[in-house]
């Protein structure tokens, strides 16, 4: 068996990196494609490796020259690389495809090496690498049967997003039985390129192939397996955390902040979701509606402000809406400013303290083992420690601690006496085991002029990708600077449309809280078993645990990387000398699928 690999293209879209480097020399973690790929097939037997060149071709050349590849190694160059594509490169070495069996590699795909030598001992002829097709995936698609027979290549004019279930990804590698490329590849390349031309790809020979009986065309399917096909920057940054070294993976995507939908096949248990909302019928109207949010500009603040107001039926003039509740944090920060007493309780949801001076903060630490305080607890510290503002994230991020709402609203009254502007942030108070305990109305909020309320819409309804906040208070002042200090298009239309809608689904937004505790329930009950947990009561939609002689990183970076799910590793925030993580509370499937692993890892 041998190895093909095809590097002609130029890869333009990688920009200055390919400037004077072909594509394949591009490094992922400090090792560029070739050399990885090199190494990778060096341990497999094989009696040759075939490199196509084109762009750079001479340089590339070299290197693989310094590399001391042990297997011979063969070049055929593509003289014509920037006027034809990989269909051309692939007829180039054609001949080679006639003399034994065949690896067929593209030379911007990045593979686990166990990927290489289960394509290569599988007793099948000729096989395609392929992968269950999710949203981040790009190029070739197929269908594929239940005993893995190609029924049909999906070309680009064909793809159908309503069809996605029933796709699978090509990973750009493929075995090639030596008579399958005698009997049937070699002479439809031959043919496809003389009646067709050379700018097309080789994939398409395949789908013709695919029309005939008895090709012998498998899919071989990837279980989990880690590949990366890199195209362009974005792509070369996900590879790089996707194949990073375990401690240097767990910092990168410590330090992404989000977007993980975009990771291959990892389960997100670190930033906090509402699984059970919003409804299906809710998302397909705003699908309907999907072109003309799209294309058209959505209304200034004012108005957004008016739904913000309606979905919580108070006045348009106690409310600011913002692109997520982070943006308004940061306007009220910048609006209280410095020089000002601000009282917080940690630990805590830090993006408040960070934005103001920490000079300024006076703080009250919650305690082991819980982290839980009263209203009690804060109005007796705070009286002797006075402040002229005061943060309450209830329920608390990351310990859940829950003050009831009539409890809260003492906390009001007596913050209202003192003349402290009194900061709640009910983000999560939805989740709370005690229905209605927002404190957004007119009455309270007119009643308590020093009272502002934060809720992140995105965080309590499920939808952080529309980015929406609001921030309510009868401070007209507040209200006012606020409304002038955000862009006045702040919200998108996507966003705008939501809130515009929102309110027809209130009851479906019940049962969907309604179940959501009953799933908190069972998986905290599930959590208990685990040996090494500690878990802390909670309230909101997520859970803090204490580890008991297990180290939190170890577990955060072994769920990472062996099996693709990213938690909260707490230790480096609350640094009290003992171990704590926090887990986002999912849907039952995702919970037992988490708890799973966190008992293989006790094992």
């Amino acid at each position: 068996m041998q190895a093909v690999i095809l590097a002609a293209g130029m890869g333009t879209r990688l920009g200055s990196l390919t400037a004077e480097n072909t594509k394949c020399m591009v490094r992922v973690n400090g090792v560029t494609l070739i050399e990885r790929l090199l190494r990778q097939l060096e341990g497999q037997g094989l009696s040759k490796i075939v490199i196509v060149t084109g762009y750079m071709g001479a340089k590339l050349r070299s290197f693989v020259g310094t590399l001391g590849i042990g297997t011979v190694v063969e070049f055929v160059d593509n003289p014509v690389y920037d006027k034809t594509n990989n269909i051309y490169s692939l007829y180039l070495a054609r001949k080679y495809l006639l003399m034994e069996d065949t690896l067929l590699f593209e030379s911007d795909t990045i593979l686990e090496d166990g990927v290489i030598e289960a394509l290569r001992s599988d007793p099948r002829d000729t096989l395609a690498l392929v992968d269950k097709y999710e949203s981040w995936m790009d190029g070739t698609v197929v269908k594929i049967s239940e005993d893995d027979e190609i029924k049909d290549v999906i070309p680009g004019k064909e793809f159908d997003y309503s069809d996605t279930a029933q796709y699978y990804k090509t990973v750009n590698v493929y075995k090639f039985g030596r008579r399958f490329s005698e009997k049937y590849y070699v002479p439809f390349l031959e043919a496809y390129i003389h009646a067709v031309g050379n700018s097309v790809y080789y994939e398409n020979v395949l789908r013709i192939l695919t029309m005939l009986d008895n090709t012998g065309i498998h899919a071989k399917r990837l279980n989990g397996e880690r590949w990366y096909e890199i195209d362009d920057i974005q792509d070369l940054e996900i590879a790089s955390i996707t194949f990073a070294d375990p401690e240097e993976q767990v910092r990168m995507f410590q330090e992404s902040y989000g977007g993980y939908w975009s990771f291959p096949k990892l389960l997100d248990s670190c930033y906090l979701v509402t699984p059970y909302y919003p409804p299906r019928k809710l998302v397909e109207e705003m699908k309907a509606s999907f072109t003309d949010l799209l294309t058209q500009y959505p209304s200034g603040i004012e108005r957004n402000c008016l739904l913000a107001a309606k979905n919580f039926g108070i006045g348009k003039g106690l409310v600011a809406v913002g692109n997520g509740a982070a943006e308004l944090i940061k306007s009220l920060a910048e609006y209280i400013g410095p020089g000002v007493k601000c009282g917080f309780i940690r630990p805590t949801f830090e993006e408040y303290p960070n934005r103001l001076r920490k000079e300024d903060a006076v703080v009250m630490q919650a305690s082991w083992p819980d982290f839980s305080y009263t209203a009690d607890d804060i109005m007796k510290f705070f009286g002797e420690n006075p402040v002229k503002a005061l943060f309450l994230i209830n329920p608390d991020n990351p310990s859940g601690n829950y003050i009831s709402r009539a409890d809260v609203l003492r906390l009001a009254d007596w913050a209202e006496g003192l003349g402290i502007r009194l900061v709640v942030d009910e983000s999560f108070a939805d989740f709370a085991d005690e229905p209605g305990s927002s404190i957004i109305s007119d009455e309270l909020l007119e009643g308590h002029p020093h009272l502002v309320v934060v809720k992140s819409i995105s965080k309590s309804h499920g939808v952080p990708g529309v980015r929406l906040g609001v921030l309510a208070s009868s401070d007209v002042a507040l209200i006012s600077y606020i409304k002038k200090d955000v862009s006045i298009w702040n919200i998108n239309s996507f966003g705008q449309f939501y809130l515009q809608i929102a309110g027809k689904y209130r009851k479906d937004y019940a049962q969907a809280l309604a179940k959501y505790r009953e799933e908190r329930r069972r998986f905290i009950g599930k959590l208990g078993e685990v040996p090494y947990l500690r878990v802390l009561p909670t309230q909101a939609n997520y859970v803090m645990c204490e580890l008991e002689g297990v180290s939190s990183f170890s577990l955060t970076r072994d769920l990472l990387v062996k099996y693709r799910v990213f938690i909260k590793d707490l230790t480096p925030k609350i640094a009290d000398g003992r171990q704590y993580i926090r887990l986002a509370v999912r849907d039952t499937q995702d919970n037992d699928r988490l708890i799973s692993f966190l008992k293989e890892f006790a094992k």
